[in-house]
């Protein structure tokens, strides 16, 4: 995963400090309720931090909902964890989404499959 986060900010020309964490249903579920709305487990949530003169981030992964994901895709679970990775990297650095069926057609989604397949 270490490998995945320094790929996208290496190519992306920027640096910071972040924190993968990997979660449970329902500790997922419970953030997702609280930071989003939700109240359903998610496979990731990510939060870039204020910190002065520095570029911070907290990612957390749901590893179940993430082998859920695999399974329903027919990839190995690696490749789906490391497609969380960027996909929270990428929203630290601020790149953002639209939810719904243009998700997978937006400038963010294309960057991040591009980093994907750079990591196989």
């Amino acid at each position: 995963m270490v490998r995945a986060a320094a790929l996208v900010l290496r190519r992306e020309r920027r640096r910071a400090a972040l924190s993968i964490t990997f979660l449970g249903p329902r500790r997922m579920r419970e953030l997702n309720a609280h930071w989003k709305g939700a109240p359903r487990p998610t496979d990731v949530l990510a939060f870039p931090l204020a910190q002065p003169g520095a570029l911070t981030g907290d990612i957390y992964i749901c590893r179940a909902v993430a082998a859920r994901e695999a399974r329903t895709r027919r990839i190995p679970l690696a490749q789906e964890l490391r497609r969380l990775v960027v996909h929270g990297v990428l929203h630290v650095l601020g790149y953002e989404h639209p939810e719904g069926a243009e998700r997978t057609g937006s400038p963010m989604w294309r960057r991040q499959e591009r980093y994907v397949k750079a990591l196989r």
